[in-house]
């Protein structure tokens, strides 16, 4: 072989070399991108305290197995551009638990406790969506419940729900938390007392079914940070809640020893909210002591399709598009709920 041929056969090998060179680093890149990209964050590895809960889900869906799941219409992970946010979304109508009409996607805690044991919830959060049909006259519409404690005994009423509401049209909306008073003998008697923290309580209502009450300046809006903590330390139930350019407020609530056992203690917001319906129960004396509770964390939807006509506080009217879900989240049927930070575990003795 001469010299030319071998230099032609050199050179050839080092073109075919070069080129697989190339291929194989496209490959490469190709794969690591793929991998990079499809690689799931999970809700747990936001917030990783989800061994401790079981969730339902707006479709009747329910788990306790919640390390590495999700679900993409109703549980999972969104990011806003900087942080990542677990996300909860429900309908307005879809399927819910035995103990209520309306749809939640919302975590229950696995271990429960009695109010003289104690527990400590924290939750840091924005609301995205609240349902915009529903009738303004009703109290309930418009909201969504982003925190609360249970009963899992006796009546299972609630001595805590932490709601964030607002109207149509309304850039502000208010954040309240509600006591369920556990009820004296029969239950259908049974009330929920209403203090604002940020804007309006839920008794502030419309005068028509899409007449609006006005805007609370004080309010937060959609899409506005604010975070909750909901500390019960042997049987006191203490509250603070935090939002930047907003004042801190704290509120302490006994559930050991009722406020409302008597008729003559029944505040006013009771007697003219409820007089539609006939609730005037009165508390048993000891409220909660001694009953079995757990925390509920999530969007617990309070806008219904039920009649306003049969209860003027809990039946919305909401439009819910037969229980179509997909409907319902093209038309603005639905809330959404999006947490950054939680946390939950035994209480604590209060600092202040």
């Amino acid at each position: 072989m001469d010299t030319k041929t071998a230099k032609l056969i050199f050179q050839s090998v080092l073109i075919i070399g070069f080129i697989v060179s190339l291929n194989s680093c496209a490959t490469t890149s190709k794969e690591s991108t793929t991998k990079d990209t499809d690689k799931i964050t999970y809700p747990s590895d936001v917030i990783p305290f989800m061994d401790k809960w079981k969730i339902l889900l707006g479709d009747g869906t329910s788990t306790n197995q919640l390390v590495n799941y999700e679900d993409k219409e109703f549980f999972y992970v969104a990011n806003d551009g900087t942080t990542d946010w677990v996300v909860y979304k429900t309908p307005n109508s879809g399927v819910t638990s035995r103990t209520s009409s309306n749809t939640r996607t919302e975590l229950g805690q696995i271990k429960h406790w009695v109010p003289e044991t104690g527990g400590k919830l924290t939750g840091t959060l924005k609301v995205a969506h609240v349902s915009t049909s529903g009738d303004a006259r009703v109290a309930a519409s418009y909201s969504v419940v982003v925190g609360q404690i249970h009963s899992d005994e006796g009546h299972e009423n609630e001595p805590l729900k932490i709601f964030y509401k607002k109207f149509p049209g309304h850039t502000k909306g208010s954040v309240f938390w509600n006591y369920e008073i556990n009820t004296e003998g029969d239950n259908s008697k049974r009330w929920d007392y209403s203090t604002a923290v940020w804007g309006d309580d839920m008794s502030v209502v419309g005068s028509s079914p899409s007449t609006y009450p006005a805007e609370p300046k004080e309010g937060i809006a959609i899409g506005e940070e604010f975070s909750y903590e909901v500390n019960v330390y042997q049987g006191i139930m203490y509250l603070t809640f935090t939002s930047e350019g907003h004042e801190t407020v704290k509120f302490t609530k006994n559930l050991l020893k009722s406020d409302f056992s008597t008729y003559d203690k029944i505040p006013q917001q009771i007697l003219t909210l409820y007089a539609s319906i006939g609730r005037d129960g009165t508390e048993r004396k000891n409220a909660y002591a001694g009953e079995i509770q757990y925390f509920k964390q999530g969007a617990y939807n309070q806008t219904n399709g039920k009649d306003p006509k049969d209860n003027m506080v809990w039946s919305t009217g909401s439009e819910t598009y037969g229980g179509d879900i997909a409907k319902q989240y093209a038309n603005g049927c639905y809330t959404e709920v999006w947490f950054k930070s939680a946390t939950v575990g035994p209480g604590t003795a209060p600092t202040e």
